[in-house]
């Protein structure tokens, strides 16, 4: 049975505290419906303002798959860390593994990503989760990721 939902919502401001990435490399705008440390989904608004597009194509902007798949670390980063209950936070999120990973169909400037994160296990400061990144219902990359939370 799944967890029911525990943080309805996480905006750019808690993230900010959350997470130790800035600007251009924070790829992610919220997560949403955290199920404990079980499952959410970040939420990426992507604009033409971003920087990848001027080198990724100037003539047709393609937003980068390894952006895609470090968002969803980053969302299972802030899965995890909210999950940790106290006031004592971890200070980084590691990035360990990817695997199974596809890119399925390419993300234009004006889509909307939801990064739909599952974790797999967990093993103390290690997670270990799927995640399908969607746009308008469709999948367009898919990964499993794993992440370590450290002080």
């Amino acid at each position: 049975m799944e967890a029911p939902v525990r943080i309805e919502l996480v905006d750019i401001n808690a993230i900010l505290k959350t997470l130790p990435h800035r600007y251009p490399m924070l790829l992610i705008d919220r997560v949403i419906n955290i199920r404990s440390d079980y499952s959410g989904i970040g939420i990426k608004n992507v604009t033409f303002n971003e920087p990848a597009f001027l080198g990724h194509f100037p003539e047709r902007p393609v937003y980068p798959g390894v952006m895609m798949i470090e968002a969803m670390a980053q969302t299972a980063g802030v899965i995890g860390i909210t999950s940790i209950e106290g006031t004592q936070k971890p200070r980084a999120v590691y990035f360990l593994t990817i695997d199974r990973c596809k890119f399925r169909k390419p993300v234009m400037p004006g889509d909307t990503i939801e990064y739909h994160m599952r974790r797999i296990s967990r093993r103390k400061a290690m997670w270990w989760f799927h995640g399908d990144a969607i746009v308008n219902g469709a999948t367009v990359a898919e990964a499993d990721v794993g992440a370590m939370l450290t002080d």
